[in-house]
């Protein structure tokens, strides 16, 4: 078989699980930072493209081009190596539900990798988007403020509802990840689910941290707004990926598995 079947995806994470909840500090924070920027290495190249497109002249397809592009973000993490917090919400679920990891153990982990996520954005974008200017000169900056204002006028209930669509594209995109067993179809399986979230326009927690850290240093916003987005976000993520993704797979398959 050319890919590994649901069971086995379900085998696979938990003990991919178990194996991110005991990596060495300094492992866990390194990648942490490196998925931060990655991740957002994906939403420049979005805001570097689109905002040479203007939609009273494109319409709809900058927006269809953009996502087609920032998928480099997570083929980055998935394949040269990165901790990436969306995901972790969804692979450590699998692994607790079959009793090798604790609720403790989670706890750290999702809070060591969205701190090291964080750094890792804000670094990238206070040096590149701030410092060099990628997202601070026209049209970029104009660009930039629109995406940011987008998530930030999205009400808590409406950001937390966005939320759950996103990371349940995310992790059905790690999901694929691990079905494949070669390159070309890890970048294949993760490059469609992720284009649909952000076509569709939903909201993604360390995207985030890309993109209103970016207005922010560009004189827009504030960091209340951006903590209130960011609770509102990271609750949606949680829910799209622990629950729809991590729980509803092992509760289909757990059964399955015990009997083979």
């Amino acid at each position: 078989m050319a890919f590994n079947s649901p069971e086995k995806i379900v085998e696979m994470t938990k003990e991919i699980g178990a194996k991110k909840v005991n990596l060495p500090l300094s492992s866990a924070v390194i990648l942490g930072f490196l998925a931060g920027a990655y991740i957002s290495f994906g939403f420049l190249l979005y805001i570097r493209i689109t905002a040479n497109l203007p939609g009273e002249i494109w319409g709809s397809i900058p927006d269809m081009i953009g996502s087609t592009l920032f998928p480099l973000g997570l083929i980055l993490v998935l394949i040269a190596g990165g901790e990436l917090l969306t995901g972790n919400l969804m692979t450590l679920i699998p692994a607790r539900l079959s009793g090798k990891i604790t609720n403790r153990q989670i706890a750290k982990n999702w809070t060591i990798i969205a701190l090291s996520n964080f750094v890792g954005a804000i670094f990238f974008v206070y040096l590149f988007g701030h410092k060099l200017g990628l997202t601070e000169t026209e049209p970029y900056l104009t660009q930039t403020i629109a995406v940011a204002k987008s998530k930030i006028d999205e009400s808590f209930p409406m950001a937390f509802i966005s939320g759950i669509g996103a990371n349940w594209l995310v992790c059905l995109a790690v999901w694929l990840g691990y079905a494949a067993k070669d390159t070309i179809g890890k970048i294949i399986g993760i490059w469609f689910p992720i284009m649909a979230f952000v076509a569709i326009g939903f909201q993604h927690v360390v995207a985030n941290m890309f993109i209103i850290p970016a207005a922010i240093f560009a004189g827009s916003f504030n960091w209340f707004m951006y903590l209130e987005n960011f609770l509102a976000v990271f609750l949606g993520n949680a829910v799209g990926g622990a629950f729809f993704v991590g729980s509803l797979y092992w509760m289909a398959y757990a059964k399955v598995i015990k009997s083979e």
